[in-house]
C-alpha cells in the first residue's frame, strides 16, 4: 500500500514538474494544432472542427490570433467565416461572413489562442492547489 501511494505521489510530482518546465512547448504545440484545425476545418462533423466551434462559441473568440486568420483557409473561400464566430446567430448572414470588413462587426474579433492559454494559466493555481492537497493527504 505504501508503494502504491509513493507511486501516485511521484506521478503527481512528475506531472507538475513536466507541466511547469514544458509549458512553453505546450503553448507552441497548442498554437500549431489550432492553426492546423483551422486549415483543415470543414462542415462535416469531424472532431477537430467541432472542437474549434466549441472553443469559439464558449470563449467568444474567432481564429487563432484574430478573426482574420480564417481568410487564409480553404473554408473561407467557399463559405466565409464559420457561424461559431458570430456574436449573434440571428444577425449573421453568409454574405456578411464572406466579406471581412462586414464580418468584423458581426463576429468576435479576439483570437482563441490567447484566451485559451490565459484561461488555462488562471486555472493552474486551482490544479496546483488540488495536487498539493492530494500529495499532503498521501504523506
Amino acid at each position: 500500500y505504501a508503494m502504491l501511494l509513493s507511486l501516485i505521489f511521484l506521478i503527481v510530482l512528475v506531472a507538475a514538474v513536466v507541466g511547469f518546465v514544458f509549458r512553453h512547448e505546450i503553448k507552441t504545440n497548442f498554437e500549431s494544432n489550432l492553426n492546423l484545425a483551422l486549415r483543415d476545418y470543414n462542415v462535416t462533423a469531424d472532431r477537430h472542427s467541432e472542437a474549434v466551434d466549441t472553443i469559439q462559441r464558449t470563449l467568444h473568440c474567432c481564429g487563432v490570433q484574430n478573426y482574420s486568420d480564417w481568410e487564409r483557409t480553404e473554408y473561407f473561400t467557399q463559405r466565409g467565416i464559420p457561424r461559431s464566430c458570430c456574436k449573434s446567430q440571428d444577425d449573421c448572414s453568409e454574405e456578411d461572413l464572406k466579406d471581412p470588413s462586414k464580418a468584423k462587426l458581426k463576429v468576435f474579433v479576439d483570437g482563441c489562442f490567447f484566451l485559451v492559454t490565459s484561461t488555462m494559466e488562471s486555472k493552474m493555481s486551482v490544479v496546483a492547489g488540488i495536487s498539493f492537497g492530494i500529495a499532503c493527504f498521501q504523506v
